[in-house]
């Protein structure tokens, strides 16, 4: 059967991810560079570049140093690997807090130099004049709250949030202001269960839960960890492959084959 009247492949768009709202769940997965994202573009509704490279891939202990020319790097990377889905990018610390010009800029070449499809920023009821500003201005805003990252030296590191009931109303009121600030969709991190749930019927956008509830309209996952390639994850993480400990039983078995001159045979060698 010839392909050449096949539909080209599009890729999802804010509206669409805005739709599922209620509906079918949303996939989601962070990936930083081609390869993985090729992989995971097969099957995610949308792709975050999250600043969380700074800790997964260079190895910093929080994504408060992850600079902006790094985003657009591996946003690149992400954008030239996929086809499908909605490329997210992170907004890094410092990016956008000052004010809402400075916040439009920043997004602007974000978008502009990796051709994603939105940018995500983290805050609340605090952040809501930004969304407005740059959704006005033509710059889709996944927005994030709860347990939020780049806070962590304030939240006194990465601590589940809503275990104190009487926080809930706090939570909620930021769900519903960047709701209606105009982000397409909020990631809801390391909330208590029935909070996450309390805050996806409060709103009328999507929510994205990551370690928060089955209830959400959506899950995001850091890639590395559902994958096993570290040494420790989450323990909301479901680990669906060991690829670190493959890797590593392969890099040792080609070790002790060079080191016995044990080295490929004739089939891997050019004559």
């Amino acid at each position: 059967m010839s392909t050449q009247n096949a539909a080209p492949i599009r890729r999802t768009t804010v509206p669409q991810i805005a739709a599922r709202k209620g509906k079918e769940p949303i996939v989601s997965l962070t990936s930083y560079h081609a390869h993985t994202a090729a992989i995971v573009d097969k099957y995610a509704d949308f792709i975050l570049v999250g600043d969380s490279l700074g800790m997964v891939m260079h190895g910093m202990e929080t994504t408060v140093g992850v600079p902006m020319d790094l985003m657009i790097m591996h946003g690149r990377a992400v954008v030239r690997g996929t086809k499908r889905a909605l490329i997210v990018v992170d907004m890094p610390f410092g990016s956008y807090e000052e004010s809402p010009n400075v916040a439009f800029r920043n997004a602007a070449t974000i978008m502009k130099e990796t051709q994603c499809g939105a940018v995500k920023l983290e805050g609340g009821k605090r952040m809501a004049k930004t969304i407005h500003f740059l959704t006005q201005r033509g710059i889709p805003v996944m927005a994030h709250i709860g347990l939020t990252p780049q806070s962590s030296h304030t939240l006194g590191g990465f601590k589940t949030q809503g275990r104190d009931e009487d926080s809930w109303p706090l939570h909620i009121e930021d769900a519903k202001a960047v709701a209606e600030a105009g982000a397409f969709a909020v990631v809801v991190e390391g909330v208590v269960e029935p909070l996450a749930q309390e805050i996806t019927r409060a709103v009328d956008i999507p929510t994205i839960g990551i370690g928060a509830s089955a209830q959400c309209d959506g899950q995001i996952l850091v890639l590395e960890d559902m994958l096993g390639l570290g040494d420790w994850a989450p323990k909301f993480v479901k680990v669906y492959g060991r690829l670190g400990e493959e890797i590593e039983n392969a890099v040792s078995a080609y070790a002790d084959e060079v080191k016995s001159r044990a080295f490929p045979g004739e089939d891997h060698i050019y004559k």
